[in-house]
């Protein structure tokens, strides 16, 4: 597949590019799926973009965050519909840029429970998705829709999408690489403390004593080989 000029306008060539730029540029403790969703939506010429992680111990996607999708979508399959997902594990183990009709029927996916009763209620109409994975660890996703008024994803959708994934893939390694030897209130301080957060305020946001923050702090400097905060943000950039 290919993409000539008359795919994309000069607008989306910059779009694409100040994307690459993010994913490459963004440290460690952002969450660069949340930076990045409304422009690669913007640039797919979609509607809604929602991104989850697959926790293979588990076998549950996790940790789902969303761009012009209510938050309670998001919560609702994490919680249940998950569990009637008919096409989500198959796209996951092709990775690549994938129509969701390329594994489920427009017909098949039209009848199921999973379609009336979530995407449906919501606009979720024509979907693509690629996932990244670390070796064999999958570390993201991005599934992208359109609302059924709108045309289908093309080749062209494919073409962008599987350009993204690489660089999405290195920011979503680095930011897993970067807390990968801490646990998860430990990486939560740490990223508190990297975006200048003082004890007070993370013990306010974490609803825990502030004594408790000192006890995590001090465990992730010991961890990251640093003796002060500012060498702490600096290691996790």
């Amino acid at each position: 597949m290919n993409l000539s000029v008359s795919d994309i306008t000069l607008d989306e060539m910059r779009l694409f590019g100040d994307i690459v730029a993010l994913l490459e540029e963004l440290g460690p403790i952002v969450d660069v799926r949340g930076v990045v969703l409304p422009s690669i939506t913007k640039l797919l010429r979609a509607d809604y973009c929602a991104s989850f992680e697959y926790d293979q111990r588990s076998g549950l996607w996790v940790n789902g965050i969303s761009y012009n999708v209510d938050k309670t979508h998001v919560s609702h399959y994490e919680t249940w519909f998950q569990h009637n997902d008919p096409m989500t594990d198959t796209l996951r183990k092709r990775g690549a840029a994938t129509f969701v009709e390329e594994v489920i029927s427009r017909h098949d996916l039209d009848h199921s429970e999973f379609y009336n009763d979530f995407l449906r209620r919501d606009g979720l109409h024509h979907g693509i998705n690629v996932h990244s994975f670390d070796g064999g660890k999958h570390i993201g996703d991005l599934r992208i829709w359109r609302a059924q008024s709108r045309p289908e994803f093309t080749d062209r959708d494919k073409v962008l999408l599987d350009g993204i994934e690489p660089f999405l893939r290195r920011a979503l390694t680095r930011r897993r690489c970067s807390s990968a030897d801490l646990t998860e209130r430990e990486n939560d301080v740490a990223q508190l403390v990297a975006t200048g957060c003082t004890d007070k305020e993370i013990s306010r946001i974490l609803n825990i004593e502030a004594s408790t923050v000192r006890t995590h702090l001090r465990r992730v400097m010991t961890k990251k080989g640093v003796t002060n905060r500012s060498k702490l943000a600096a290691a996790l950039v």
